[in-house]
C-alpha cells in the first residue's frame, strides 16, 4: 500500500513513548491471551481429534499475520485511510451482501444457525469484524470533512445514519445483533468526538432501543438470554446455564487460581470457554489477580489511546483514534460484563486474547493505525495536494 504523495511513511525514531508503550500493552494481551486460549482449549481439541495445541496454533498465526499488517499501519501515513475511507467501506458492504445472498451459500456456510464467515479455501474471515475498522474510519473521515456542520441533523447526523444504519443491518441479517450494536455504537461514538448533539444521541438511541427489542422478540434464543439477564437464578436453558457456568469459574480462581491449565469449567461446563467466555476461563485459572491484570492491560489501553486521540495533529486523527480505541475497549469492557453476568450473553470475543483469527487481525491492523496517529501527535498537519 502506498502513502498519499506529500506524506512520508513514520520510521521507527518517530515514534513517542505513548505509542512505544501500547505496543507493548497490546503485545502482553496477544501473548497473555494465547496462553489462555490454550489453556482453555486444548481439552475441547482432544475431543475432536486435534492436537491439544490446533487452535493456539491457529491463533499465533493470526497474530503473526495481524503483527505484520500493524507493522505496515503503523509506518504508514493515517491520512492514507482518509482517501481510503469510501473504497473499505464499499468493499465491506459487498463482503456483508455475500453473506445474506441466497445463491452464495457454497462460501458462506451456516454455523451455529448464521451465516458469519467467508471461506476461500484455506482463507476464511468475518466480514463483521472488517465492518468496525470500515464504519470507525469512515466516519471519522466524513466527521472531519463536514466539520460543524456534524451538529446538525439533515446535513450532519442524516448521511451518518443512512450508512450506519446499512451496515447494522446487513449485520443483522446474519443474524448477528450484537456485533450490528457494537457496530452502531462505535459510529455514535465518533459522531459523539466530532461534537454532534446530545439531544440527537437520545433521539436515536430512544429509536435504537425499540429496534433492538424489536429483534431481541424475534428470536426465541434472544429472549432467553434476556430473561437469564434479568432473572440469573432461574431458568434451565442454555443460557442461563452458561451465565451460571461463567460465574462459578470466576468464584473457583478465587486470588490465584486454580492454576494454568487445571479449569474444570472447559470441561464441557461452559461452552466456548476459549472465546466467548474467555474472560471466566482467566478468573479460574489465574484467579483475581489474573482478573486484575487484564483489566490493567485494557485500562492503559484506553487512556494511551484516547490521549493519542487528544492531542492528534488534525480532526481525523483525534476522530479515528478515538474510534479505534473505543472499538478495542467497549467491545472489552462488553465481554467482561457478560462473563460476570452483568449484561446479556453478546457472543463478543475478549479483544487481543480470544480465539478468533479475524478479530485478532482486525484489532492488530487498527493499533497498527492508532499508533501512527500516536506517532505524529505534536506535528502540524500537512497540507492536501491539489489536484489536477
Amino acid at each position: 500500500m502506498t502513502p498519499p504523495r506529500g506524506r512520508p511513511i513514520i520510521h521507527p525514531g518517530d515514534f513517542k513513548w505513548e505509542t512505544r508503550l501500547l505496543l507493548i500493552v497490546t503485545a502482553a494481551l496477544v501473548v497473555f491471551g494465547l496462553a489462555s486460549m490454550y489453556g482453555a482449549s486444548s481439552v475441547v481439541a482432544g475431543g475432536r481429534g486435534l492436537a491439544g495445541s490446533s487452535f493456539a496454533l491457529r491463533q499465533l498465526s493470526g497474530a503473526v499475520a495481524g503483527a505484520l499488517l500493524l507493522v505496515v499501519a503503523a509506518r504508514v501515513d493515517y491520512h492514507f485511510w482518509r482517501a481510503m475511507a469510501w473504497p473499505v467501506l464499499l468493499g465491506t458492504i459487498v463482503l456483508l451482501l455475500v453473506l445474506v445472498l441466497p445463491f452464495t451459500t457454497s462460501i458462506t456456510p451456516v454455523s451455529h444457525g448464521a451465516r458469519r464467515w467467508v471461506r476461500l479455501g484455506v482463507i476464511s474471515f468475518q466480514p463483521s469484524e472488517v465492518a468496525r475498522l470500515a464504519i470507525v474510519i469512515w466516519c471519522a473521515m466524513l466527521a472531519a470533512k463536514k466539520g460543524p456542520q456534524v451538529r446538525r441533523f439533515k446535513k450532519g447526523v442524516l448521511p451518518f445514519l443512512v450508512i450506519i444504519g446499512l451496515v447494522s443491518g446487513l449485520i443483522v441479517l446474519e443474524p448477528d445483533l450484537s456485533m450490528a450494536t457494537l457496530v452502531a455504537l462505535l459510529g455514535g461514538i465518533v459522531l459523539f468526538t466530532a461534537g454532534a448533539k446530545i439531544g440527537h444521541f437520545l433521539l436515536l438511541g430512544m429509536g435504537g432501543v425499540v429496534l433492538v427489542f424489536h429483534q431481541i422478540r424475534e428470536a426465541q434464543y434472544r429472549l432467553a438470554r434476556l430473561a437469564t439477564f434479568l432473572n440469573p437464578g432461574e431458568g434451565g436453558s442454555d443460557a442461563a446455564m452458561q451465565i451460571q457456568q461463567s460465574l462459578i469459574g470466576m468464584g473457583s480462581g478465587r486470588i490465584i487460581g486454580v492454576g494454568f491449565g487445571e479449569g474444570q469449567q472447559k470441561l464441557g461446563f461452559l461452552p466456548l470457554a476459549y472465546s466467548d467466555f474467555l474472560f471466566s476461563t482467566i478468573g479460574e485459572e489465574w484467579g483475581f489477580l489474573g482478573v486484575l491484570l487484564v483489566v490493567l492491560l485494557f485500562v492503559l489501553f484506553a487512556w494511551l489511546g484516547f490521549r493519542i486521540a487528544r492531542t492528534a495533529p488534525d480532526p481525523f486523527g483525534q476522530y479515528l483514534a478515538a474510534g479505534l480505541t473505543a472499538s478495542v475497549v467497549v467491545t472489552a469492557v462488553m465481554h467482561m460484563a457478560v462473563s460476570l453476568g452483568l449484561m446479556p450473553t453478546t457472543g463478543l470475543t475478549l479483544p487481543f486474547m480470544s480465539h478468533g483469527r479475524t478479530s485478532l487481525v482486525i484489532a492488530l491492523f487498527g493499533t497498527g493505525i492508532l499508533i501512527n496517529v500516536g506517532a505524529r501527535r505534536g506535528r502540524p498537519p500537512r497540507p492536501r495536494a491539489k489536484s489536477r
